[in-house]
């Protein structure tokens, strides 16, 4: 009787070669998850990124295009070019024209979170600054950009989507 419970326990445990061998395909399939993990949530950042540029640019365009229509009421501090003076301007809204005198336009609900940077601050030209400069005039918002210094996997900067 005694044999038969050494031979029970011999084989109700794993060899130290066998804990090896798991322990390597473990970490083997560790090592391959990781970056496919980190690649996801980089592709997550980019695409969100995007809409919140759209969107973004989507409505100063409108704004600009009501303005150019004279569809906007008298607003303080607007120049010739017809651009909103600042971001939260679109999610203020303005005073109508004409037939929408009473209504507030609105173009955003909110100003989106920046991905890349965790924030709501936003990185805006105006339509006198240099295209190329990291500085805002203040006199108007042509454009917007992501703050963040990080580069895209082909090498472009975020700043210049």
């Amino acid at each position: 009787m005694p044999e038969r419970s050494i031979k029970r326990n011999s084989r109700s445990g794993m060899s130290l070669v066998e804990l090896i061998v798991a322990f390597t395909i473990l970490l083997a399939l560790t090592s391959m998850a990781v970056p496919l993990a980190r690649s996801r949530v980089r592709r997550v950042k980019e695409r969100d990124l995007r809409v919140a540029l759209d969107d973004m640019r989507k409505a100063i365009d409108k704004y600009k295009d009501m303005a150019d229509g004279n569809k906007l009421g008298p607003q303080e501090g607007v120049d010739t070019f017809n651009y909103p003076k600042t971001l939260q301007s679109l999610v203020d809204g303005v005073k109508g024209a004409g037939a929408t005198a009473d209504v507030k336009v609105k173009f955003l609900r909110r100003i989106p979170k920046d991905p890349m940077t965790g924030t709501y601050e936003w990185g805006m030209h105006s339509m006198q600054d240099d295209p190329k400069s990291s500085g805002w005039g203040g006199q108007n918002v042509f454009d917007v950009y992501t703050k963040s210094q990080d580069k895209a996997a082909d090498g472009t900067p975020y700043a210049d989507w």
